[in-house]
């Protein structure tokens, strides 16, 4: 059950291919088309056939794309419509040396997403 007190955006769309750069780091995630959004990493809930589920999410301004790694799930809805919540905002976004240090922070977002959505 989600009982969140405060949603920053709700955006629906339909998910999109990206550059398969999270599902090589072992995150993948669904994007869908969104601008207007402020950048940064997010606390979310993705609703996909009337179910819901907790997600990290990651604005990217620059491609107006939404992505959301939803947690625990790992079906391929390609093609099918999502409403993304942006919860909270985590944190702002920010550039890392290599591949691992990017998947280190991810990780840690996750685990901190887990626990914020976990407690909110």
């Amino acid at each position: 059950m989600f009982c969140y007190s405060v949603i920053v955006a709700t955006y629906r769309g339909i998910v999109v291919r990206g550059r398969g750069e999270g599902k090589l780091l072992g995150y993948p995630t669904a994007n869908i088309k969104a601008d207007g959004i402020e950048p940064g990493i997010y606390s979310a809930r993705v609703t996909l056939d009337g179910k819901a589920y907790d997600a990290a999410a990651f604005v990217d301004d620059s491609r107006a794309v939404l992505e959301a790694h939803i947690l625990d799930f790992s079906d391929d809805i390609y093609g099918k419509e999502i409403q993304i919540e942006l919860v909270k905002k985590m944190r702002s976004t920010r550039r890392f040396a290599n591949g691992m240090e990017l998947k280190k922070a991810i990780a840690k977002d996750v685990a901190d997403i887990r626990i914020f959505l976990k407690n909110a």
